[in-house]
């Protein structure tokens, strides 16, 4: 069983960075959320909803639930065991470091759990930045 659990552990993460970015989210790739419909969501988010959720007082994924996630501090989302780099940084989660982040996770917080490559596309990161600061 043990073993089993790791499996899919692993066969989750390496999902995290295995479609490009740029395809489009379908129904059947993106987590729910209390305030918008699938349509609403970018495209770039189908990638995150692998290991993400954006749900208010839903558990944690993989990766944490990202609801509420503007303006709080990196690594202070409660009852989420975050990498000790992610707790150090000093990271605040604006538009700003969430544009750097998401461009390069492993390069802007080097030793982070997330395994996603980042997103190239300039356009699609902010679309998918102004979402993410909206849900709260």
């Amino acid at each position: 069983m043990k073993t089993f659990s790791a499996l899919a552990a692993l066969a989750l993460l390496s999902a995290c960075g295995s479609k490009p970015a740029d395809e489009p989210a379908t129904e059947s790739s993106v987590t729910g959320t209390e305030t918008a419909s699938a349509d609403a969501r970018p495209a770039a988010w189908g990638q995150c909803a692998a290991c993400h959720t954006v749900v208010k007082d839903a558990p944690h994924g993989l990766g944490p639930n990202l609801w509420g996630v503007a303006g709080t501090k990196a690594g202070d989302i409660k009852d989420y065991a975050f990498s000790p780099a992610m707790k150090a940084s000093g990271l605040v989660w604006d538009e700003a470091t969430l544009d750097k982040y998401l461009t390069n996770p492993r390069a802007a917080v080097p030793g982070t759990k997330m395994s996603f490559a980042g997103i190239a596309d300039a356009a699609k990161r902010k679309e998918l930045i102004t979402w993410l600061m909206a849900q709260k």
